[in-house]
């Protein structure tokens, strides 16, 4: 299942749709939710909208499993969404991002599911120019403005052939704190001497460029402006047609972002007690080097049984027959082992 992303703008519901199968999970043994009475109610999400797609095609998917859950998600950026977590305000968060002191939730209060992965795509607007090549350290120095020209000869050096325009760089980039913006910029932090700028869910950009609000508003400016680059998920860059550059990994090929690409990234990956794990700059031929996690939060406790119970079952829908169409939408599956880890984690957290 494939949604038109156009049609969906910020919060997504499922719960109208009619209900097509017996039992949530697929009927895996390892399903939290795959046996007896299905839940009632309403739940509700926020935070991250890179994986955003994902989300709003599984919460449909879902809702012909079991209509008498309303699952709710709404896609305000990681930061936002592990701010409202920390507040109790919604039943779980979407984030990109690791929590950090000060970001909302209290160290021992959450667990970290991690669902899908995808390529955070470096895409450009540069009519007539396909297939750009970019290296780590260039990339480094146009997003900090320090190289202000598409013929620069940094660029030139990765292209042969290729007739650059004298164009002027725009950098687009996330306005809100993102999660998109976080593993970007650990990823040109982690990967190269040239980086200044830090890295984190919100930084400084230099002077003229330009901010979007969500993965949505990147892509949107990008479309908008001949000569800008930005940062972007595959789903939203492929949903608005974007021209994306290929970018050298950490065996120094240049790889173009997508799934097979990501799937290599993320077989390399060490996983952490907590679940969380760093597939950015991975080694191997193959792989795509800007590869970011996604991870539902989880509280420790919930208050309401009722809520806990849906948050269980749908967060187990995820790992579970969701991971089946998170391909059509632009994502990568996670691998079987961490995808069980995640299983075990979830019922180990909701008992």
């Amino acid at each position: 299942m494939k949604l038109n992303r156009r049609t969906i703008f910020g919060t997504i519901t499922a719960g109208a749709l009619a209900m097509s199968m017996a039992a949530c999970g697929g009927g895996s043994d390892d399903d939290a939710a795959g046996d007896g009475e299905l839940v009632s109610g309403e739940i509700t999400g926020s935070g991250a909208s890179f994986p955003d797609a994902f989300y709003a095609a599984a919460i449909e998917a879902y809702a012909e499993v079991n209509p008498e859950l309303i699952v709710t998600y709404n896609a305000v950026g990681s930061g936002t969404g592990k701010s409202e977590f920390g507040e109790g305000l919604n039943d779980f968060a979407g984030s990109d991002s690791l929590v950090k002191d000060g970001d909302g939730p209290a160290e021992g209060s959450f667990q970290y599911i991690p669902t899908v992965a995808a390529p955070i795509t470096i895409s450009y607007n540069l009519p007539g120019v396909d297939g750009l090549q970019i290296d780590q350290e260039t990339l480094a120095n146009i997003f900090q403005g320090a190289i202000t020209t598409w013929n620069d000869p940094a660029i030139a050096a990765t292209n042969e052939g290729v007739e650059l325009p004298d164009t002027a760089i725009t950098i687009a980039h996330r306005s809100d704190g993102s999660g998109t913006t976080s593993n970007f910029t650990k990823f040109l932090d982690e990967a190269t001497d040239a980086w200044t700028l830090g890295a984190g869910d919100e930084i400084t950009w230099p002077e003229g460029s330009i901010g979007g609000e969500k993965n949505t508003g990147v892509a949107t400016v990008i479309t908008q402006t001949e000569g800008a680059i930005g940062y972007v998920d595959l789903a939203d860059a492929t949903e608005t047609g974007l021209v994306t550059a290929s970018i050298e990994n950490a065996d120094g090929a240049f790889i173009q972002p997508t799934l097979d690409a990501t799937t290599a990234a993320l077989e390399g990956a060490e996983v952490a007690e907590d679940l969380s794990y760093n597939p950015l700059n991975a080694a191997g031929a193959e792989t795509y080097p800007i590869v970011a996690p996604t991870y539902i939060l989880l509280h420790t406790e919930y208050e309401d049984e009722n809520v806990a119970a849906g948050v269980k079952e749908f967060v187990n829908y995820l790992l579970t027959d969701g991971q089946d169409i998170a391909a059509d939408n632009s994502f990568a599956p996670l691998p079987d082992a961490l995808r069980q880890q995640a299983v075990d984690a979830l019922n180990e957290t909701i008992a």
